[in-house]
This record gives C-alpha cells, sequence and structure tokens, in this order.
C-alpha cells in the first residue's frame, strides 16, 4: 500500500480552503479554494457573525505578522477526503502512526509500515538542512515547525509518493515528495484537518517539489470579500498558471535570505493625485540593501500592514479625500474608520510597484466592519510590511519563479 492520497479539500491558516479536486489539462491543473468563513468550509462556524468573523481574520494577520517577523529575525540552519491546512510555510506535513501526542482527527493517520514508497530522510540530507529546526534521532531527520498561533508538528522528515486525486478521475502522482510525518501535533486544528500544506518559496515547499512538472509556475484569483457563498475561487498550477493579456502588468520577486515569502517592492503609493514614497526599509536576517523587496505578498494575511511613517501619510491623505469626519471603531483594530458613508464617497488607490502599478477599487482597500467602513490597511511597528489579501481580490496573480516575477491582471474572480 503506498502513498499519501490527497484527493481532498486542503484547507489554509493562509485563510482560504484548498479543494483539491485538481482537473489535470497537459502539464497544467487548477483547483477551488474556499475562504475558511465560507459555509462551505470545515472551520465555518454558523454561530459567528460576520463581524465577529471579520474580527477573527485581523487578529490572524496580526498573528501571522508575528509569525513573519520572527521567521525573518532567525536564520535558516546548515483514497482518504480530508482538509489539510496551508499557511504560508514551507513543510508540508501529516499526522503518521505511531502518535505520540495528536490532535484529534477523523481520517486515519498515516501509517508508514503500511507503505513500500515511503522512506526516512538521513541528517545530512539536503532537506534536512534546508529545514529552519531540526535534529537527529540516529541519523533520521527531526523536524519541528511552529506557527504564529503556537500550533506546532514535531516529527520525521521523510520521502512518499502523493496521489493528487482528480475530478476527472485521472489521478496524479508525484514520486519522493519530501514532508512531514508528524508524530506530536497540537495548536488549533479540528477533526477535519489531517495536516499542513506549504506553498511558500522555501526548497521543501510544494510549489519548489512540483517546480519542473509546473515550470514553476501558480496562479490564484481570489473573489470579493461579499461574493455569493457558492462561488469559489481558483489556483492554477503549470500551464494552467499563465497569466497574459494586454492589462497585465509584472514585478520582480527579490531573493533574501529567508526564502519562504515572497518578496515584491512596494516604491510608493497614490491617493487621489498625491504620491506617497515608500521610504522605509525592512527589516530581515543578511539582507544588504532593505529597499529592495519591502514588502512581503501574502494571500493568508487579510490586511495590508505597512510601515507606521508610510501608513501615517496614507492615513492623513484618505482623511483629505473623505469630507466626512471619522467615526470611532468600537472594535479598535482598525484605526480609521467612518459611518453613513457609501462606497461612491472613498478614494482610489494605486499601489506602485516596480514595473507594475495596480489600481485598487475601495473594495480593495475598505472592509465592512459592522455599522462602519474602515481602511483596511494598518500600522505595521515589527519592521515587515505585508501586501494581503484584501488589496489581491479581483486580480488574477501569477507567481513566474523561473523568470522571478508576480503578474498581475484585473479580474472578475466570481467568473473564473
Amino acid at each position: 500500500m503506498a502513498a499519501i492520497s490527497i484527493s481532498l479539500p486542503l484547507f489554509s491558516l493562509l485563510v482560504l480552503v484548498l479543494l483539491f479536486l485538481a482537473e489535470a489539462k497537459g502539464f497544467g491543473f487548477t483547483a477551488d479554494l474556499i475562504h475558511r468563513d465560507s459555509p462551505q468550509s470545515p472551520f465555518y462556524n454558523p454561530s459567528s457573525t460576520e463581524t465577529e468573523r471579520f474580527n477573527d481574520a485581523i487578529k490572524r494577520s496580526f498573528s501571522r505578522a508575528t509569525r513573519f517577523k520572527q521567521s525573518l529575525s532567525e536564520s535558516p540552519n546548515n483514497d482518504i477526503q480530508s482538509q489539510i491546512p496551508i499557511p504560508g510555510s514551507d513543510l508540508t506535513w501529516t499526522q503518521c502512526e505511531p502518535c505520540t501526542q495528536c490532535y484529534n482527527q477523523n481520517a486515519p493517520l498515516f501509517d508508514p509500515q503500511n507503505s513500500s514508497t515511503y522512506s526516512e530522510l538521513s541528517c545530512q540530507s539536503q532537506p534536512c538542512q534546508a529545514l529552519p529546526t531540526s535534529s537527529c534521532d540516529e541519523d533520521a531527520c527531526q523536524y519541528r515547525m511552529t506557527y504564529g498561533d503556537q500550533s506546532y508538528s514535531v516529527g520525521t522528515l521523510a520521502a512518499e509518493t502523493f496521489t493528487l486525486g482528480s475530478a476527472s478521475g485521472q489521478a496524479i502522482s508525484i514520486p519522493n515528495m519530501v514532508f512531514g510525518c508528524g508524530h506530536n501535533d497540537e495548536g488549533t486544528f479540528n477533526e477535519t484537518a489531517m495536516g499542513i500544506i506549504g506553498l511558500g518559496g522555501g526548497s521543501v515547499s510544494l510549489i519548489s517539489q512540483l517546480s519542473d512538472s509546473i515550470n514553476g509556475k501558480f496562479s490564484y484569483c481570489l473573489s470579493g470579500f461579499n461574493t455569493d457563498d457558492t462561488i469559489t475561487s481558483k489556483i492554477n498550477f503549470g500551464d494552467n498558471a499563465v497569466v497574459s493579456g494586454s492589462r497585465v502588468v509584472s514585478t520582480p520577486i527579490v531573493s533574501k535570505e529567508i526564502s519562504t515569502f515572497y518578496y515584491l517592492t512596494l516604491e510608493s503609493i497614490t491617493v487621489e493625485n498625491k504620491s506617497l514614497a515608500y521610504e522605509t526599509k525592512m527589516k530581515s536576517s543578511g539582507d544588504d540593501d532593505g529597499q529592495q523587496g519591502n514588502i512581503i505578498i501574502d494571500s493568508g494575511t487579510t490586511l495590508t500592514l505597512l510601515p507606521g511613517d508610510l501608513y501615517e501619510k496614507l492615513e492623513s491623505e484618505v482623511k483629505q479625500a473623505i469630507k466626512n469626519e471619522p467615526s470611532a471603531n468600537p472594535q479598535g483594530a482598525l484605526g480609521l474608520c467612518y459611518g453613513h458613508i457609501s462606497i461612491d464617497d472613498l478614494p482610489n488607490m494605486t499601489f506602485k510597484f516596480t514595473g507594475a502599478e495596480l489600481e485598487l477599487s475601495p473594495t480593495n482597500t475598505f472592509v465592512q466592519n459592522g455599522e462602519l467602513i474602515c481602511l483596511a490597511i494598518i500600522p505595521s511597528d515589527m519592521g515587515i510590511a505585508i501586501f494581503g489579501n484584501l488589496g489581491q481580490m479581483n486580480f488574477l496573480i501569477g507567481y513566474d519563479l523561473v523568470k522571478k516575477q508576480v503578474s498581475f491582471m484585473p479580474t472578475d474572480c466570481s467568473k473564473n
């Protein structure tokens, strides 16, 4: 009996649930992305109000930013259907037998003894050396992954054949996939989750391991925040991930020592006709030019986080553009809010990345929070900046890791 079969809805700490019912087409395939707060998600809580769900998303934004800061301050050392969370990380892991301490899981745990294609990796192996935290147990590589909400997984680094189930019935088998066999896993996982899939840029991530097969390409299209619950977003791989057309703009991915994240260079933000330069350098380990690659693009963070000085200038310009007086936000997490205002009264913004100007509508930069409409951009005092998923909605966003660029095309993602 072989392998790990991923014929599944996969979920995300990245804020999204990935339904990996892949439609294989040539060298590409496409899957559905379901927002974690959608009724279609196994994490959906029907007793929570829309405001409570959004405030939880704000808390997750802060939690992810904290984890990013921790990662940037550290240098790396020398046929079951179930849900797998996907945070912005590299290592894919699943719960395995024997399990010393595991959270409750509906699906049977993966048992390596029943697989003829499973093999443990040594401490000297390249994947083991690429992990941020590892140790040795009789030359078997032991990993430890900890996330921003203090969830964690500890286990053995191994290789196995992964089978991606296809809705068309044609399975996609991938041999020798590096993953973590978790024997001690705890945190904010529910019983429908059997592990985590990493879509980061590091060498052990799913994307990097599939790189030759998908030509280093993946893309996604996130539908609007208030889209019909029956509509899903999409994630594409390989040939299906090509972003082309007259309205496409592209910006370089900047390489950094910490390869998990995708770094872009934000040059300025324009509010109406006023351009605000990004002048703060981003703190990162071993980086000799913090101005290049000064912002992380992250589909798992809801809000956009900016350095305090740039945020203050942005907030000042937004206040000048909106004639109404701001309203106090009882929740306190979002700093600039307005009551009794329509979307037509809100300013457009342009985020100018190197080589790519993104014209963002108010639906990308403001959000309904109870009876208030609030700026969905907040100041960061952690030395990092993040371009969050609200800003990315209704763009087809393609990552080409061979050309080292991210491309954007305005798209109605509810129709794809």
